[in-house]
């Protein structure tokens, strides 16, 4: 039995109840050192949807910015910083109407296409595989691409795994080198389909589980290049569609599973999903409220899948997640830019912790999306660009990328608005290769300071240092005229105490603690 707890799990334990008063005692506890946090959990998305690629990573040939080509490399350089591991691309729905071999070839002979899904937008196919591919060698990241199921063809998905990783003498090969790049790319992952229940085809998963087998059958292995298939999976709390598709396919035809979920601050994808800015503490409780199911979610979807894999061989891939709210008054609907407070900034720490703290399962997941599309990273007006709070998030957590996993027990206290009730405190924990142990905490509580009392059995320790995100307000956010209203601060509230460390943490606060 996997020694892991969901945070319900963890907050059952059996302690004392505790008052705002009283102090946490939290324990790190030791670590398997096989177990680790992957790095692939903190990975991105950049859809074709609003200002994500066009206008985002790729720029007007005339935009007075620092570019690569068309490549805006301020962008570039802010996701180079926070070591962005994997990148997925070109969708989400649009994945499942793109025909990638549009996108090859002479940029002025590239037919153009209606972004039906996205704002009915005509795009010029100037950003293709080799300009995706060139922004991933840019980054240092790992390429995600996810193949058209829903219109595209089983020979069209082949030929573009062929057109990327092959280096035989065929016509897919000829044409790469025509196009400019001599040695195949080596193109790992893939993903089957995309929201194959949903966009990607309304399908039921007994219709899909045998679609993606005659898909899988022909996605084939290169030399040097073996492939990491992965299958769309479940919408949420929906366990049949996991069930049916381990049971079907089976973990041996596989190597990840995905899964979608969103927070919307009022829980409901008809009307209102709630405001971005200017929301009171009902939305700021209803929000992490939404956030929390994460937990219960992975819990339901991993259990299914410990039924087909005890070995825990077939990762779970949370490829898509963030907050969803309702776009920018004038803004294009279509376009889903919506700004981004330090309230997001609480639920990304809540959510990357949640993921730690299940990483013998989830080994795999990418925030929506990259740039100026829902919870974004970054955000661009012309030549202004702006690091938003989730940024800094990933920023701080970066230090758990495949370090070793420490579990933790500790009891939280409530965080209680209107007569109901959500743990205040969420947290996770890794060491590092050089033997430095990181321990992430967030108090979602506005208005309390948490004290914990740290106990760290095992672990020799001299100094703690630490970096804190935080800001007067939960709808406080980085505007184009006030860049760094939010950012990442040193955080003096850790001492050593004897063996032990003391941390004041503050109300709505996302820290990181470093002790070596």
């Amino acid at each position: 039995m996997s020694y892991l707890r969901s945070f319900a799990a963890t907050l059952a334990l059996a302690a004392p109840l505790l008052t705002a008063a009283q102090t946490v005692q939290l324990t790190v506890q030791p670590g398997d050192p096989k177990l680790l946090i992957s790095k692939h959990i903190q990975g991105q998305f950049a859809e074709h949807l609003g200002r994500c690629i066009y206008g985002g990573f790729w720029v007007d040939p005339g935009l007075s910015v620092p570019k690569q080509g068309r490549l805006r490399l301020d962008i570039v350089e802010a996701l180079q910083k926070i070591h962005v591991p994997n990148l997925r691309w070109p969708g989400g729905c649009f994945a499942d109407t793109y025909h990638w071999h549009d996108g090859v070839g002479p940029a002025a002979q590239r037919p153009k296409m209606l972004n039906l899904w996205w704002g009915n937008t005509l795009e010029d196919n100037s950003f293709g595989t080799h300009e995706f591919m060139e922004l991933c060698g840019l980054l240092g990241t790992e390429p995600y691409l996810a193949a058209n199921v829903g219109s595209g063809t089983v020979q069209e998905m082949s030929n573009w795994m062929e057109y990327l990783n092959s280096n035989e003498d065929t016509p897919m090969v000829q044409e790469r080198k025509k196009n400019g790049h001599a040695e195949p790319y080596k193109v790992s992952w893939w993903g089957i389909g995309n929201e194959s229940w949903g966009c990607g085809g309304n399908m039921t998963p007994e219709y899909y589980s045998d679609v993606y087998k005659r898909y899988a059958t022909f996605a084939h292995d290169y030399p040097g290049t073996p492939l990491k298939r992965i299958v769309s999976g479940a919408n949420a709390d929906d366990p049949h569609w996991t069930e049916t598709c381990m049971k079907n396919i089976g973990p041996g035809k596989m190597w990840g599973l995905t899964l979608h979920y969103y927070t919307l601050p009022t829980g409901s994808w008809s009307g209102s999903k709630g405001k971005a800015t200017g929301f009171g503490e009902d939305q700021y409780f209803s929000t992490l409220r939404n956030c929390l199911k994460m937990d219960a979610i992975v819990t339901k979807h991993a259990a299914i899948m410990d039924k087909y894999d005890k070995d825990k061989k077939v990762a779970l891939l949370v490829d898509e997640w963030g907050v969803w709210t309702d776009v920018e008054p004038g803004t294009n609907p279509g376009f889903l830019y919506q700004q981004n407070t330090l309230r997001d900034a609480l639920v990304a720490g809540t959510t990357l912790n949640i993921f730690n703290n299940h990483c013998d399962r989830v080994r795999g997941a990418n925030l929506a999306q990259a740039i100026n599309v829902l919870q974004a990273l970054v955000l661009t007006d012309k030549e202004k660009m702006l690091l938003t709070p989730t940024y800094h998030v990933f920023d701080l957590y970066q230090v758990h990328q495949d370090a070793e996993y420490l579990p933790l027990q500790f009891a939280s206290p409530d965080y209680v608005f209107n007569g109901e009730k959500i743990p205040a405190l969420n947290a996770s924990a890794s060491k590092d290769t050089n033997g430095a142990v990181h321990l992430s905490l967030v108090n979602l509580d506005p208005t309390k300071t948490l004290t914990l009392e740290t106990a760290l059995p095992g672990v020799n320790w001299k100094t703690v240092t630490g970096r804190v995100l935080t800001s007067a307000k939960v709808s406080d956010y980085n505007s184009f005229d006030k860049p760094d209203n939010i950012k990442l601060a040193a955080f003096t509230g850790a001492k050593k105490r004897g063996d032990k460390l003391a941390v004041a943490l503050p109300p709505k606060s996302v820290v990181v603690l470093e002790l070596k």
